[in-house]
């Protein structure tokens, strides 16, 4: 039986997902909407519940408010096809991330929109709130299938309060969010510095228009390959914490420019770190990426060369500098991320554009990110590369499905997804880890340390010296040459992808 209200003729036929206090919350206002003489058209016009999933056998075939409990979630497809279903609300707020992860895969079978209710630790809940009024469209970064990364906010306040910090590429996304943390824990002054002027004054508008005067804040137009210019800054403002986080990273850019990503990778994380170094700032970290791990481009295979030199220099013990590398995966709605390309794909009217049907990245959120740099920067000693327990790698085209869905549209019918090819260098799956290197448990139960590789000392200042010597002559062949003595595990792209392929035909093989 249907709910006895009738709803407006241009409203939604609606599957709710969960029939606890939730959904009939949800239903209350709805059926107050419409029987009130001043209806609220911006939800009664969108909303007409007519069945409700729910996992209790107890429910089932129950009604709650009118509305009929018809089935479990594995059964959200045959019932949304038998109902006419045209949106799908969860409703559960206390679900786990496993289970919601789940739920959401059912209900993108359907290929329907999709609405979700915020989780407990988000919801407002007091007597002037509307729980209609939260429901919302469900955000990328729940498709994760994990909780958002939690960190201990008391370390990081020890850590940055009365402290001078620098950032480099501190007006990128991360660097920008790394400033915007920063600012959170008193510290006595925050540099910025970047080559781009314009995302460094973006930032420091900001900065300006939340803190005022209230925030001892220097912005600073430099290059990190400018050992000159860059000593003068370290010297007249004496940054005790520097965060390293200026780098080129787009791989196929990188590719057709390789030695823009030595001289400005290798060779500025080179001068920055030893200018950390030498004007003795308490800790240096370095930011780098899951690129540097076997690396099959350019890109990755020199912030590979700058994670090594961060270990060379820690392994000196010169100084008080204490090193530190924290490594990540892609940050989603970063520049260059997929996201951001995707959704302007989509509101453009465009095909979305994947490169390989295969291809799977790991994500996390750029909050996440900067704390985890913030975390290990925190409870580093020196020598560490912090690496965060991403969870389960997501395929970048059902990421793609996923988001057309976001807009309440149809994947390959509403809006075609095209597949154009593996770009220069670019991996099917990205990875975390080496192989000789082990993972150590941290006080934090997803942030994992890996050992460190020893590096040959002389060896590796020799190396680097031939490195940075043919990149600053733009000799490419030279350069490339010796950026593969370098980084011994950096491979052919081909190789690896072929490898990696015959890997899933395999498991499908299995299946």
């Amino acid at each position: 039986m249907e709910a006895e209200v009738k709803y407006c003729i241009n409203a939604k036929r609606t599957m709710i997902i969960g029939g606890g206090s939730a959904c009939r919350m949800l239903l209350t206002e709805i059926f107050n909407a419409q029987k009130s003489p001043y209806k609220d058209d911006k939800y009664s016009a969108q909303f007409d519940p007519v069945c409700i999933i729910d996992n209790d056998p107890a429910k089932l075939g129950k009604e709650v408010l009118g509305v009929k409990v018809v089935g479990r979630s594995e059964e959200i497809v045959k019932f949304a096809k038998e109902y006419e279903i045209e949106q799908l609300i969860l409703a559960i707020p206390s679900i786990t991330p496993d289970e919601r992860k789940e739920i959401i895969d059912s209900c993108n079978e359907t290929k329907l929109p999709l609405k979700i209710v915020p989780f407990i630790g988000t919801l407002i809940l007091d007597d002037k709130a509307s729980l209609l009024g939260q429901v919302r469209d469900i955000k990328v970064e729940e498709l994760l299938g994990r909780d958002p990364i939690k960190f201990d906010n008391k370390d990081i306040r020890d850590f940055i309060s009365g402290k001078v910090c620098m950032v480099t590429g501190g007006g990128g996304s991360i660097g920008s969010e790394l400033v915007r943390q920063i600012a959170k824990y008193n510290p006595e002054r925050i540099i910025i510095v970047d080559i781009y002027e314009n995302n460094a004054y973006e930032i420091q508008q900001e900065l300006i228009m939340d803190y005022g005067e209230a925030l001892d804040l220097v912005t600073l137009i430099a290059s990190v390959r400018d050992y000159y210019r860059m000593n003068q800054i370290f010297e007249k403002y004496k940054p005790q914490i520097v965060f390293h986080a200026a780098a080129h990273k787009h791989v196929p850019l990188m590719e057709d420019s390789p030695m823009e990503a030595i001289k400005n990778n290798v060779v500025g994380t080179f001068n920055v770190a030893t200018l950390a170094q030498f004007h003795d700032a308490e800790k240096f970290v370095m930011i780098s990426t899951d690129k540097a791990v076997n690396p099959t481009n350019a890109m990755g295979a020199s912030k590979r060369c700058c994670e090594m030199i961060v270990q060379y220099l820690s392994q000196q013990h010169e100084g008080r500098t204490e090193f530190v590398t924290t490594r990540f995966g892609n940050v989603l709605g970063s520049n260059g991320s997929v996201i951001p390309l995707f959704k302007k794909q989509i509101e453009q009217g465009k095909p979305v554009t994947v490169t390989h049907e295969d291809i799977i990245r790991y994500f996390m959120t750029i909050p996440e990110a900067v704390s985890l740099v913030m975390e290990a920067a925190a409870i580093a000693h020196g020598g560490e590369i912090f690496v965060l327990d991403m969870g389960q790698p997501v395929k970048i085209v059902t990421l793609a499905e996923n988001l057309i869905r976001m807009y309440g549209k149809v994947p390959y019918k509403d809006v075609p997804i095209v597949f154009t090819g593996l770009r220069p260098g670019e991996k099917i799956k990205e990875e975390l880890l080496m192989n000789e290197e082990g993972l150590k448990k941290t006080s934090n139960k997803l942030i994992f340390i890996g050992k460190q590789i020893e590096i040959e000392e002389e060896e590796f200042a020799a190396r680097l010296k031939a490195l940075r010597d043919a990149a600053l002559e733009n000799d490419e062949e030279v350069a490339i040459s010796a950026l593969h003595e370098m980084v011994p595990t950096f491979m052919n792209p081909n190789d690896f992808n072929k490898k990696q392929l015959q890997t899933i035909g395999g498991a499908s093989d299995n299946k």
